[in-house]
């Protein structure tokens, strides 16, 4: 089990487990026009785009399968995080974000985070910052947290491998 860079080898794992999990947890919240966004922004082909960006994509491989993903965007805004279906509430999304927010550029790190996932990133540390929203579709909340936050600090032992 390790985390590391995601590799264009991973792109149509990532994008199946990203499409799992949003299906499982949060399409039946949305109308088709958020289902249809989604779809598009978890397709292969745009995680490939932004493979080419500031973006830095981590995935959690356990037996050469992969079973979640983190997008950090220009390393202050959490843009993606999945786990398989099958592999939620076991510690893979706190790996994965412990091995993100070590290269994030700012001391507050935000997400929009999807208004099924809201108590999910409050157990890692972040906080509810304004009103719920909605874009092309997509419900969210704007979340944040603090790195200099003590919270934090139970994230920064682990190991990340790259």
């Amino acid at each position: 089990m390790i985390v590391r860079k995601m590799e264009e080898k991973d792109i149509e794992d990532v994008s199946a487990t990203c499409m799992a999990s949003f299906f499982r947890s949060v399409a039946d919240t949305l109308s088709e026009e958020g289902i249809s966004t989604f779809s598009k922004i978890a397709a292969s082909s745009a995680f490939l785009d932004r493979m080419k960006g500031d973006n830095l994509m981590l995935v959690y491989e356990n037996n050469e399968k992969i079973d979640g993903v983190i997008e950090l965007k220009e390393g202050r805004h959490v843009a993606m995080l999945f786990i398989s279906p099958e592999h939620q509430k076991k510690g893979i999304g706190r790996k994965l974000l412990s091995s993100a927010l070590k290269h994030a550029k700012v001391e507050i790190v935000t997400v929009s985070a999807s208004l099924s996932s809201v108590s999910a990133y409050e157990k890692y540390g972040f906080e509810c910052k304004g009103e719920a929203g909605e874009s092309a579709g997509l419900a969210y909340q704007p979340m944040e947290i603090k790195l200099n936050n003590e919270h934090i600090r139970m994230f920064l032992p682990m190991k990340t491998v790259e």
